[in-house]
């Protein structure tokens, strides 16, 4: 993302169901009202919002607006991942993984794959 556009918990169920697919403002109504229990006039607010600070984008077709991501997923991910690493670890992912070692939240599959995604980051820095 150019910009440090902060996605607020509120605003994640928004923007999964985008990265599912575009999406009409009912079709949003339709699936948060379900999932979460907002109101079209809440989803309304949040849809506008989302789209000043440039989170999300929209075309008109007739007379509906089509809602889209304006940021990917892994964009958005990235900044979250980066922004806990400096808050909450110094910036340290050493002290992220010992954290969750510590707390015996990794599973063996869990490790095989932090295994396998530092061996792949160590070849490619060769």
């Amino acid at each position: 993302m150019d910009k440090h556009h902060t996605v607020t918990p509120s605003e994640w169920p928004i923007m999964e169901l985008l990265w599912e697919s575009p999406k009409t403002l009912m079709e949003l109504v339709s699936a948060l009202s379900n999932q979460v229990g907002w109101s079209k006039s809440t989803i309304t607010t949040m849809v506008r919002r989302m789209d000043d600070k440039g989170l999300i984008t929209f075309h008109t077709e007739g007379r509906a607006k089509i809602f889209r991501p304006a940021v990917s997923r892994e964009e958005v991910t990235a900044q979250e991942t980066d922004s806990l690493l400096r808050r909450a670890y110094r910036g340290s992912i050493g002290l992220l993984v010992s954290a969750m070692a510590d707390r015996n939240d990794l599973s063996k599959e869990d490790i095989a794959e932090l295994y396998a995604i530092l061996k792949e980051a160590e070849a490619d820095m060769t």
